[in-house]
């Protein structure tokens, strides 16, 4: 009963939302396993969802498996790389092309502890990938997602951010890396694009909150994410009992992506379904800010 209880605890919020998306259409970045795919499973069984991956072969998997479970055709497998802007801009361009709508961005992919390496464009694997990537994603498919109102973005952080803090002076970590350190970095640089894209919006918008942006944490989630290292992955199966499955750590993406009651919630972090605590670092506004202004000057974009 203990040992059930404990499972109970570990398990975590569930989104208890029978909401449909019918007609809908969801973007799932790095659907083709762990979290995002159990993401992109609950997503088929509301609506249309784009798988969107590096991997194709390792997506069209994920997509087969997804629509003979659901039922649902419309489980659409993309190329995307987020540690390429090339990559990110041919899949904005196609996705802009093929589809006239779309109501939910949930940006999920994810590297950590990678040893240090750069993205194409030369950015720090970490922050290209989990922060920047997905800026550059977000700010070239906004307008279909204004249109296409009422619309959510959903960016996966992680209670990492609380060990993390944007080194400008060493954005890249050619001064020093730390693995570890660069992956909560770029979790707390999530957590402050959240706030700052939300409070942009909400200037935008005259209607209340039509268009939200949240973060969340999902949980230490029993996945590849650990892949690069060793000792992690070896803790990580020892522990396992006390890590959630991936569809337990999907959660409350989804109830960030789908809840009724976060209809005109903005710029909010969750955990296990309801709202969690955000460190001080991750409510500094004037970081956020500054942290805006240096992506788009990195990804040589203009973002008001």
């Amino acid at each position: 009963a203990a040992a059930l209880s404990c499972r109970r605890y570990v398990a975590g919020g569930q989104c208890k939302s029978t909401a449909k998306l019918e007609g809908k259409v969801a973007i799932v970045t790095g659907a083709n396993t762990g979290i995002g795919k159990e993401t992109a499973r609950d997503l088929a069984r509301r609506g249309k969802v784009i798988v969107a991956c590096r991997d194709i072969a390792k997506a069209e998997a994920a997509a087969s498996e997804i629509r003979a479970e659901t039922g649902n055709q419309q489980v659409i497998v993309k190329k995307l790389d987020l540690a390429d802007t090339k990559s990110i801009r041919e899949f904005a361009e196609k996705f802009l092309a093929e589809e006239k709508e779309l109501h939910i961005l949930i940006n999920n992919a994810g590297v950590m502890l990678c040893p240090y390496s750069k993205t194409a464009d030369g950015f720090e694997m970490h922050l290209g990938v989990n922060h920047l990537g997905h800026f550059l994603l977000t700010f070239l498919l906004l307008e279909r997602l204004k249109q296409s109102a009422p619309a959510r973005i959903v960016n996966v952080s992680s209670l990492a951010h609380h060990g993390g803090r944007i080194r400008f002076h060493d954005l890249h970590g050619e001064k020093s890396y730390n693995r570890g350190l660069a992956y909560c970095h770029s979790k707390l640089a999530n957590v402050l694009f959240t706030r700052e894209l939300a409070r942009r919006l909400q200037g935008k918008s005259q209607r209340k909150a039509e268009f939200t942006a949240n973060a969340l944490h999902p949980g230490s989630v029993h996945s590849e994410l650990v892949r690069h290292s060793f000792v992690m992955m070896w803790l990580w199966k020892i522990f396992s009992f006390f890590l959630k499955t991936p569809w337990e750590g999907a959660q409350t993406s989804v109830y960030c992506a789908v809840a009724e009651e976060l209809d005109s919630v903005t710029g909010q972090y969750f955990s296990d379904c309801q709202p969690a605590y955000v460190s001080p670092r991750g409510r500094d506004d004037e970081t956020a800010k500054k942290l805006w202004s240096v992506s788009c000057e990195l990804l040589g974009i203009q973002w008001d």
